[in-house]
């Protein structure tokens, strides 16, 4: 029987001819390789960190660049030079496939299947709920949603490709780091501005649980492809409409620019006050590496941002508009003592509208369509109409349609609608409570029931304050004057 030591004798002697073989068969200059391999690798780094005198510096174009978008005086303005390009791109090359969209779903598809209801006999509730509430809530959700995702989404990853976003993490993250933040904060800030949904799922990439939290939280401030529509269409019909036209266009943009100004503004505030009481905590230091700036891979950005975040996001809003096209025709179709309910709950909810100043209307619009912040407007209209008995419009009770501003303009005025009221409807659109797509997505990321609320209420809580406020100042200001 063999003992310990001769074991152990033996394992050595084959370890020894294991390497002596190995010796042999990488050669005799593998230390000469290796000291060549780091030698050349450390003149590398010198040429590129180090200036001698007299030799003129060696042209880098990824420094070239950084100097330039990393710069203390150039980096903010061209940061928000390319995401209000980003941004334009996506308002501008959206309304088209939008128009188009809703032509084929709303004013086509939609006659066609009333009229293969009408053919087989489908009793009128069940026609007016599946198609006038259901399908026509969905529909909205598809073509106002659509569109912009899809050509944000691949404009973001494009940038993200590029090796663009890393850098602005950079610009931001002193201001990040002083709110008590995190300095990745703001790629997913900047991916709200797609989809608040996809913005909490983007802040995986902070590792600290206390800033992810503040991240996910404030996300809500960032606005979103479904808030773009009601910024954009109340700007263009009331603020618009205080100046010259040839003016108008761009006095409504400079408003909704300064909404989403004011709403990132609200990211560093509310982030400021969570790292002083709930999340109390010192900010983390993060390594970032600064990639080297590459070619886009176009077609593959292209494909998987669709598949990816565009599909995936419109599914979860797909998913919860069906039951809010339901709840939106039943409360305007179901009559107690030959009223709706829907008219019922506005005169009720109207006085606190008032106080916020805005209306019953505008807070039931902003109840049944918290699974979509895209059918907000058609919901308002439906509304409006059905309180005000306005039907030259040619609506019927809790059927969504679309207007043109000059009309929707006329049915605003006729239920009561003044400045205030749009500028508090655009203030409360900012900072109203997520959509359920992304309270949900919340909960996923979260697995809290308390955190989910508070993302929810947070920024209600804040949107009632900010409106009552701005409402009780006009008003004073308006006495005074």
């Amino acid at each position: 029987m063999l003992n310990q030591g001769q074991i152990t004798n033996d394992a050595a002697r084959n370890i020894l001819g294991s390497a002596s073989r190995l010796r042999w068969e990488v050669g005799s200059s593998v230390h000469e390789n290796i000291v060549e391999a780091i030698y050349t690798d450390a003149a590398r780094i010198a040429d590129r960190a180090v200036v001698y005198p007299d030799t003129p510096p060696r042209f880098n174009l990824d420094r070239t660049i950084d100097r330039l978008v990393t710069s203390r005086l150039w980096g903010f303005p061209l940061m928000i030079l390319l995401f209000t390009a980003v941004f334009w791109i996506t308002i501008t090359g959206a309304n088209y496939p939008s128009s188009w969209l809703a032509y084929l779903l709303l004013d086509t598809l939609h006659p066609m299947l009333k009229e293969a209801s009408a053919f087989i006999g489908l009793p009128w509730w069940l026609d007016g709920l599946l198609l006038d509430g259901m399908y026509l809530a969905t529909a909205w959700v598809i073509s106002v949603m659509l569109p912009p995702m899809a050509i944000f989404f691949p404009l973001f990853t494009l940038l993200e490709d590029f090796g663009y976003l890393p850098r602005v993490a950079f610009n931001l993250d002193n201001i990040f780091k002083k709110a008590g933040a995190h300095g990745k904060q703001s790629l997913s800030m900047m991916m709200g501005f797609g989809c608040n949904a996809a913005g909490v799922v983007a802040t995986r990439v902070i590792d600290s649980p206390r800033e992810r939290l503040i991240a996910i939280i404030t996300n809500n401030f960032a606005l979103c492809n479904g808030r773009w529509p009601t910024q954009i269409l109340i700007a263009a019909l009331f603020m618009g409409t205080l100046v010259p036209a040839y003016l108008g266009g761009l006095i409504s943009a400079l408003a909704v620019v300064g909404i989403a100004v004011l709403g990132v503004l609200m990211s560093f505030v509310v982030s400021w006050g969570l790292s002083r009481t709930w999340l109390k905590g010192e900010a983390s230091t993060f390594s970032l590496e600064l990639p080297p700036y590459r070619p886009p891979r176009f077609w593959q950005t292209v494909y998987t941002s669709l598949i990816d975040r565009t599909i995936y996001v419109l599914w979860r809003a797909i998913v919860f508009a069906l039951p809010a096209g339901a709840a939106i025709w039943l409360i305007a179709n179901v009559s107690i003592g030959g009223t709706s309910i829907a008219e019922y709950v506005i005169g009720f909810l109207n006085p606190v509208g008032l106080l916020l100043g805005l209306n019953g209307v505008i807070l039931l619009a902003y109840v049944v369509a918290i699974p979509a912040n895209e059918i907000v407007i058609p919901t308002v209209l439906m509304l409006t109409v059905l309180v005000t008995g306005a039907t030259q419009f040619g609506a019927g009770a809790g059927v969504m349609f679309e207007t043109g501003d000059s009309e929707t303009l006329a049915l605003f005025h006729a239920g009561g609608w003044t400045l205030l009221t749009a500028i508090n409807l655009m203030l409360f659109s900012l900072l109203h409570n997520p959509c359920s797509t992304t309270i949900y997505t919340i909960y996923k990321e979260t697995g809290s029931v308390k955190w989910s609320a508070v993302a929810a209420l947070l920024p209600l809580a804040i949107g009632i304050a900010v409106t009552f406020t701005v409402a009780q100042v006009w008003r004073l200001v308006s006495l005074v004057g």
